[in-house]
């Protein structure tokens, strides 16, 4: 069982990519209080869990509804998922991500200022040395959009629990652990937001370019796997 695990950790692990979510959770709660912070990745980190766990057991029983079956879905997911690896391999995928989380964190700013006149208060008045610059209620609310959907639980993520759960749709147990990995790997989100900061500064660019295209090769081969066994169940 343990040796079924690690590829399902994995898998999960390298497509919801909690480590390389760290830089877009710093740019979107930017100038945010501690407390305002933990809000964010609790309800990010329990919103993705639901939506992720939702589509683990009733997924394929939506897909059966528009007539689509689980080997189609293999090839399909499988095809989705060696992309995503083709990212990470050439670092497109970090940088999507920043990019997209650049240009919310500018809208989400826009928006507040139509919204509110500029008026200076004592608590957005920020100080030299970096305290908080954006009162709890004003500060803008980005755990469902974006942080749980698309980051967290986007269609990638999406299609790996649905795939995962497919491959052992005949043991109960290897399911049930399938959801319990997902629980895990929101846990190691929640704790990387949380650690943000410090995890950003430690992190060198050399690291991560090396895990990120390490787990990029392993994920291709998955991808690939998934691919393959799709094939077998339409074909043989």
């Amino acid at each position: 069982m343990l040796n079924d695990l690690i590829p399902v950790f994995v898998t999960l692990f390298v497509i919801i990519d909690p480590l390389g979510l760290v830089p877009v959770f710093i740019v979107l709660t930017q100038g945010t209080s501690a407390a305002h912070r933990r809000r964010m990745a609790i309800r990010a980190c329990l919103t993705s869990f639901f939506i992720l766990a939702a589509f683990a057991l009733i997924g394929e029983g939506l897909l059966g509804v528009f007539g689509i079956h689980m080997p189609a879905f293999r090839i399909a997911g499988g095809t989705l998922l060696f992309l995503i690896a083709l990212e990470m391999l050439f670092e497109k995928r970090s940088q999507k991500r920043n990019e997209r989380a650049e240009q919310v964190h500018q809208e989400l700013e826009e928006d507040h200022e139509t919204e509110k006149p500029k008026t200076k208060t004592k608590a957005s008045a920020a100080t030299s040395n970096g305290d908080v610059t954006i009162p709890d209620d004003e500060a803008d609310d980005i755990s469902i959009f974006p942080m749980s959907i698309p980051f967290l639980s986007g269609p990638g993520a999406i299609a790996s629990v649905m795939l995962l759960m497919g491959k052992f749709e005949d043991n109960i147990a290897m399911q049930a652990s399938v959801i319990g990995v997902v629980a895990v790997v929101m846990v190691i989100a929640f704790v990387f937001f949380l650690l943000a900061n410090v995890v950003a500064k430690r992190l060198s660019p050399t690291v991560a370019t090396v895990v990120s295209r390490l787990l990029g090769m392993i994920l291709a081969a998955l991808a690939v796997q998934f691919i393959i066994d799709g094939i077998k169940q339409a074909f043989f």
